[in-house]
């Protein structure tokens, strides 16, 4: 079996799934190294919206903690479903997949002050095993090779195994709560609609002045009116009068005896 060249498994990611990973670990080893305190990272409310600490909006999303057990088992976790969303079921609608990061990231941090939760990369990654889960629902797979279960259980059997590894159910069942909404949202939703006649179809939209910018298409153009060349206009006005003459005049009468 030829060996994996490490280079190229990094070159093969996706873009998105590849930025995240590379900020995930970028950031994990700044405070490894002591460049960084994870509380310069971590969400706080109060100091973001009150002290201008704006980058914590997003560096809370890109520390799994130190390195150890609990960091490697996220991280593969993260880049495995991340991918495995951005190649299938977002396969050339990058942007869909952006928006629906947004929309995870958004929700959560939203709802984190209320729960008491300061970095929320762990719930991001749950929220992404969700969705692939309900999406690949006839996916069989087993963990650890001894529990089969199929693809809608794994974020379940991942988070009784993160709570065994001594951590807080609370982020991860942000994660996974946040993952259902998006998936209702974007899956149930529209159908349910549509069945019932509602006049909002769809809640999370892209506008497509956004896609057209990120595809590189031109904006489409409206066609130019019909006007047609003078010679067939002209004609068209001597056939109509002549139309017109004929019209006016009166038939001739039969000469009667």
């Amino acid at each position: 079996m030829a060996a994996v060249d490490p280079w190229s498994w990094y070159t093969e990611i996706p873009v998105v799934s590849r930025v995240y990973l590379t900020a995930s670990f970028v950031t994990t080893a700044a405070c490894a190294l002591d460049l960084v305190s994870p509380f310069a990272l971590y969400y706080n409310f109060s100091l973001i919206f009150h002290k201008g600490q704006l980058w914590r909006l997003a560096t809370n999303f890109f520390f799994f903690g130190m390195f150890s057990l609990d960091f490697l088992f996220h991280l593969y976790f993260l880049v495995r479903y991340c991918r495995l969303l951005e190649e299938g079921e977002f396969r050339g609608r990058t942007l869909d997949f952006v928006v629906m990061l947004g929309f995870g990231a958004g929700v959560m941090l939203l709802f984190a002050p209320l729960l008491s939760v300061h970095f929320l990369g762990s719930s991001l990654a749950f929220m992404m095993v969700y969705v692939w889960g309900r999406r690949n629902d006839a996916v069989r797979m087993s963990f650890l090779g001894l529990f089969p279960f199929t693809a809608p259980y794994l974020p379940w059997v991942l988070l009784a195994f993160s709570v065994l590894l001594g951590n807080p159910a609370t982020t991860d069942l942000v994660g996974i709560a946040v993952g259902h909404a998006y998936y209702y949202l974007e899956y149930v939703y529209p159908k349910l609609a549509e069945i019932r006649g509602f006049r909002l179809r769809r809640v999370i939209v892209v506008p497509e002045r956004a896609r057209r910018a990120l595809s590189g298409q031109p904006r489409p153009r409206r066609p130019a009116p019909f006007v047609p060349p003078p010679d067939l206009a002209g004609a068209d006005a001597d056939g109509g009068a002549a139309d017109d003459g004929a019209a006016a005049d009166p038939p001739p009468r039969a000469h009667q005896d």
